[in-house]
C-alpha cells in the first residue's frame, strides 16, 4: 500500500524515562506493516553528544550501528529487529548533530546575516531530519522523541513536533504519548494522576495527543480509562493499556488485543484490514515462552553490571534460542575476575562461551583467560570484534609460545604485536565517528565452517574497530593450526578464524549480532547454539554414565 504523502506518528514519553518508547515504536510498526503499510522509524535523541560513539556504555547503553556505518540509539536495533528492515544514518538524529549542522551554515553565512535561533532555525533543522525519508515512498514515518517531556533539552524537538503537526494538516500527524500509571501497594490503587500532568506539560507546549499507552503492572478498570480520556482530551478507546509483559517480543500481540493499530489508523484516516496476520509472531512467541530445553551461556565483557550494553547479543541469543526451541540464559561474567587459576570454577557449568566486543585494557586478561580455557576445555566459544582479538592473542601466547604477544591497543611496545592499529587509523586523531564502520564484504574460505554456516561464498557484516589482525604473522598462526576463513577481499583484512578439531571455535572481527532479526535471525548464532545444545547434552550423558558407574 502507497499512500500519496507519508503520514507521521509521533511518540513521546512522560512521567519517567526508561518506559520502553522504543519498543512501542517497534511494536507499532510491525502491526502497520502487518496491514500493508510500508513503515520507517526515527529516533530523535535530545542529548548534546553528536552521536552515541564516544559514550561509555553505562551512560547510554549499546553503540548500534547501521550499514552505512552510523553510530546510534540502540532503539534503532530494536527497529530492525521488529520490523526486519535496514535502518541508516537518516533514522537517528540528535541534538548535537542538529545544532552542528545549523551552526556549520551560520559560519558558510547561509543565513544572509540573520540572528541564529532555536525557531526557527533548529526546529527548521530537526524538521528536515523528520522530512527526509519522506522521498523514500513510505506510507508511514513513526517518529521517536528521546526523554520525557518538560526535559530542557527535548523542548526543541516537542516544539518541532506542534509545527509539523500545524504544517501537515488534520489527518497527517498523530502523536501517541506513553506514560506510566503506578500502583501504590499501600493504597492497592493505580494512580493517573502523574500521566494526567504529563500530559498537561505537554499541553502546555501546545500539543494534544491523540493517544495514551499506559505503562502499567495491573490491569486498567474501565473507570481509569474513563478518567483517564476525561482529563486528558482523549477518547475512551485511545486508552491502550500496556501491561509489563514476560518477553518485549509478546508487546506487539498485547497492543493488537488493545486494538492501538486500528486506533492509529483511524485518526491518520487510513483503511484498516479487517485481519492482520500475526501467526508468525505468535508462534515465535510461543517457542520463546515454551521451550522444550535450556542451555546456559556465559559472556564474558567489561560491562556486565549493565547489560544493555550488549543488547543485540542478548536479542540475537533470543532469536536463535526460539529458533531451537531452547532458552538461552545469558549469564554476565565480569572478565576482570576471570583469572587461569579461576578460570575452571567459573566457566566450567556453562554450555558454551562467548567472548565480547568492548573497548580499553579493563578485563582484557580475564578474557583471554576464558578464550584459553574455552580452547584447552574444547567448549562452543564464539569471540566477536576484540573477543576474536583476544582469542588470537591467546593463541600466540600459549600455541606459538609467544609469552608477550598483545595488542598494540593495550601494549604498545609488545614484540608480538599481533592485533595492531589499522593503517588506514594510523593519522586519525578524532575518536567521534573515525572508527572501521558500517558493513564490508567478507569471503568465506571453503571448507570453512563459516562457510558452511553460511550458505554462501561471501558475506556483508557490520564493523565497529581500530585494530585488526596483524598480517605479518599469517603464517606463523596457520603453521600452528589456526584457520583465517574469512577476508575483506579489498584490503585482505582477516575478518573470521576458527579452530579445526575444535567443537566449534570461532573468532570474527565483525558484529553478527547487529544483523539478527525475528524474521531472520542470525546463523552464526544459530549454529553457536545448536553446538552449545549438543554440547549440553554430551555433559550431561557423561554425568549420568559417571552416576551409574558409581
Amino acid at each position: 500500500m502507497n499512500t500519496a504523502a507519508p503520514k507521521y506518528i509521533f511518540v513521546t514519553g512522560g512521567v519517567t524515562s526508561s518506559l520502553g518508547k522504543g519498543i512501542l515504536c517497534a511494536s507499532l510498526g510491525r502491526l502497520l506493516q502487518a496491514h500493508g503499510y510500508r513503515v520507517s522509524i526515527v529516533k530523535l535523541d535530545p542529548y548534546i553528544n553528536v552521536d552515541p560513539g564516544t559514550l561509555n556504555p553505562y551512560e547510554h547503553g549499546e553503540c548500534y550501528v547501521t550499514e552505512d556505518g552510523a553510530e546510534t540509539d540502540l532503539d534503532l536495533g530494536h527497529y530492525e529487529r521488529f520490523l526486519n528492515i535496514r535502518t541508516s544514518a537518516k533514522n537517528n538524529a540528535t541534538t548535537g548533530q542538529v545544532y552542528w549542522e545549523v551552526i556549520q551554515r551560520e559560519r558558510r553565512g547561509d543565513f544572509l546575516g540573520k540572528t541564529v535561533q532555536v525557531i526557527p532555525h533548529i526546529t527548521d533543522e530537526i524538521k528536515r531530519r523528520i522530512y527526509q525519508l519522506a522521498p523514500d515512498g513510505y506510507d508511514i514515518i513513526i517518529i521517536e522523541i528521546g526523554g520525557t517531556v518538560g526535559d530542557i533539552e527535548s523542548l526543541p524537538f516537542i516544539e518541532a513536533l506542534r509545527q509539523v503537526k500545524h504544517e501537515q494538516g488534520e489527518g497527517q500527524v498523530i502523536t501517541l504519548h506513553l506514560t506510566l500509571i503506578p500502583y501504590l501497594k499501600t493504597a492497592e490503587e493505580l494512580k493517573t494522576k502523574p500521566t494526567q500532568h504529563s500530559v498537561k506539560e505537554l499541553l502546555q507546549s501546545g500539543v494534544q495527543p491523540e493517544v495514551l499507552v499506559c505503562r502499567t503492572e495491573k490491569p486498567l478498570t474501565q473507570s481509569i480509562r474513563e478518567k483517564l480520556a476525561l482529563f486528558c482530551n482523549v477518547s475512551p478507546e485511545a486508552v491502550i493499556e500496556a501491561i509489563d509483559c514476560d518477553t518485549i517480543y509478546e508487546v506487539p500481540l498485547r497492543l493488537q488485543k488493545e486494538g492501538l493499530d486500528r486506533v492509529t489508523l483511524r485518526h491518520l484516516n487510513l483503511p484498516a484490514r479487517d485481519t492482520i496476520d500475526m501467526e508468525q509472531w505468535a508462534h515465535f512467541v510461543g517457542r520463546i515462552k515454551n521451550p522444550v530445553r535450556e542451555i546456559n551461556i556465559a559472556l564474558i565483557g567489561k560491562y556486565t553490571a549493565l547489560p544493555d550494553a550488549y543488547k543485540s547479543i542478548a536479542e540475537a541469543f533470543v532469536h536463535a534460542g526460539a529458533h531451537h526451541e531452547t532458552r538461552v540464559r545469558l549469564h554476565y561474567l565480569a572478565s576482570e575476575s576471570l583469572t587461569d587459576a579461576n578460570a575452571d570454577i567459573r566457566l566450567h557449568p556453562f554450555d558454551a562461551l562467548l567472548i565480547a566486543p568492548g573497548f580499553g585494557d579493563r578485563g582484557i586478561e580475564g578474557k583471554i583467560a576464558a578464550a584459553r580455557y574455552g580452547r584447552e576445555q574444547n567448549i562452543p566459544m564464539l569471540g566477536i570484534c576484540l573477543g576474536m582479538q583476544c582469542a588470537v592473542i591467546e593463541f600466540a601466547r600459549h600455541v606459538i609460545g609467544w609469552e608477550q604477544a598483545h595488542s598494540t591497543e593495550f601494549e604498545p611496545m609488545t614484540p608480538y604485536p599481533v592485533i595492531d592499529l589499522m593503517e588506514s587509523q594510523k593519522q586519525i586523531t578524532d575518536k567521534g565517528g573515525t572508527m572501521r564502520l558500517g558493513a564490508y564484504e567478507c569471503v568465506l574460505e571453503p571448507d570453512s565452517l563459516l562457510r558452511r554456516i553460511y550458505g554462501k561464498e561471501a558475506v556483508r557484516e557490520r564493523h565497529r574497530h581500530r585494530f585488526e589482525f596483524n598480517n605479518q604473522y599469517l603464517d606463523a598462526f596457520q603453521q600452528h593450526g589456526m584457520r583465517f576463513s574469512g577476508r575483506n577481499p579489498q584490503t585482505n583484512l582477516i575478518e573470521a578464524v576458527e579452530l579445526p578439531g575444535h567443537r566449534w571455535f570461532v573468532g570474527v572481527q565483525f558484529h553478527p549480532e547487529y544483523r539478527s532479526t525475528v524474521a531472520e535471525p542470525h546463523p552464526l548464532f544459530i549454529d553457536f547454539v545448536r553446538a552449545a545444545i549438543e554440547y549440553a547434552e554430551t555433559k550431561q550423558a557423561v554425568g549420568q554414565s559417571n552416576a551409574v558407574e558409581k
